[in-house]
Formats: structure tokens, C-alpha cells, sequence
């Protein structure tokens, strides 16, 4: 089973456009969760993500990893890959 990625975003947002593609390229369709159209989902983003406001914020398997500039670090040291391979294991895949 593949890791659960949650992305909180707007539609005008470039690096949410490039977390997105990044996560896409691994083999992974986030769910997106618009912050620009809803005050609600904002709020609860910027209570996740322990007060951040910027986008995108994204949690694999409900774990904060940071924005954009956080999962391409993750993704150039090579960690991300791990990451999301152990999260697919803790959802019950291989």
C-alpha cells in the first residue's frame, strides 16, 4: 500500500505546484486540500503544521514534514523515498 500524502495548498502557489510534481514522480497522488477557499481547512493546516501558514504543508500518514523546500531536501539526501517507502509499510503494504 502506498503511503497517505496530504498536501494543504491554494491553486495560485508555485511550490505547491512543485510538491505536487515531486510527489507525483515518486509514484504518489496527494490529496490536496485547498486553504484558499476554505477558512476552516486553513485553520486546521496552520493547527497541524504547529503554526505555519505558508503552502504547501504536507503530512505523510498524518506525520508533518515541512513544505516544499523540506521535501526536496528530503528527496536530495535521499531520505524521502525511505520515508514514503516506510510509511506504505505502516499502511499495511509490503
Amino acid at each position: 500500500m502506498k503511503a497517505a500524502v496530504r498536501m494543504y495548498a491554494t491553486g495560485a502557489c508555485p511550490y505547491c505546484r512543485r510538491a505536487e510534481a515531486l510527489l507525483r514522480n515518486k509514484g504518489i497522488t496527494p490529496e490536496i486540500i485547498r486553504v484558499d477557499r476554505d477558512l476552516v481547512q486553513r485553520q486546521t493546516m496552520q493547527k497541524l503544521a504547529h503554526g505555519r501558514h505558508t503552502v504547501p504543508q504536507i503530512f505523510i500518514n498524518g506525520q508533518h514534514v515541512g513544505g516544499y523546500d523540506d521535501i526536496a531536501a528530503l528527496d536530495r539526501r535521499g531520505a524521502l523515498d525511505l520515508l514514503l517507502q516506510e510509511a506504505g509499510r505502516e499502511r499495511g503494504g509490503g
